[in-house]
């Protein structure tokens, strides 16, 4: 269980947050296997061949598995609170719906059908350039990373954040992961302590040797 009221102090603090253990050993090896299940997914990005970065996504199809529909619900409803906070300080009339599938009826309405949630391969030499996901008009403030692969199993490959404030330099954080361990963060903005808003890009560091899994649940559709 996630812990709601928890979590929004903890994205409060510092604009993003780490569940520890959210998935265990063995939901994360099944999950991780899935990646060569191909009917699973809607299609496939090679990174380099857009300027992403290096290395490979997956986009699961619907009807999503039923263990990446429970997450997407689960954290969809943990999240709620934090997101709909965020929009009233950032000075949006927008407020997000009680539960996902009326989240979802939205992305609907504005042609935003496809599922994003999706499974990403690094290997040796890969890397995730910064980015956003939004994907359309409708768009959930927050989304989450999972890590699927034991740390023990490669290096580098570490889940980067940059926070860019107005008129300020920006930060980059850092957030090391264990295996399961999920990290909640905005996909966009995020209200901060100054009364002002920072704008936020996510990506990954160069995996040096192994290979790193990991499993993105993003809250809204694509178009």
């Amino acid at each position: 269980m996630i812990d709601a009221t928890e979590l929004t102090a903890r994205l409060d603090e510092r604009g993003y947050a780490v569940v520890p253990a959210l998935l265990d050993a063995a939901t994360a090896s099944e999950l991780t296997a899935a990646y060569d299940d191909g009917p699973l997914f809607r299609s496939t990005i090679v990174m380099q061949r857009h300027g992403y970065g290096r290395g490979e996504y997956r986009y699961f199809g619907y009807p999503l598995p039923p263990l990446v529909q429970a997450l997407r619900e689960t954290l969809y409803t943990a999240l709620l609170p934090a997101a709909n906070a965020w929009s009233e300080r950032l000075g949006s009339k927008v407020r997000f719906p009680a539960a996902l599938p009326l989240m979802l009826e939205l992305c609907a309405d504005a042609g935003q059908v496809r599922p994003t949630a999706l499974l990403l391969r690094y290997r040796s030499g890969d890397y995730n350039a910064l980015h956003q996901d939004i994907y359309g008009e409708v768009a959930f403030p927050l989304q989450a990373t999972i890590l699927l692969s034991d740390p023990a199993t490669f290096t580098g490959g570490e889940f980067v954040l940059v926070e860019a404030k107005p008129r300020k330099q920006s930060v980059a954080h850092v957030v090391p992961l264990g295996r399961g361990d999920c990290v909640v963060f905005p996909n966009r903005l995020r209200p901060n302590a100054e009364g002002g808003r920072s704008t936020f890009r996510h990506g990954v560091a160069d995996v040096r040797s192994g290979t790193r899994v990991t499993l993105g649940v993003i809250l809204h559709d694509a178009q």
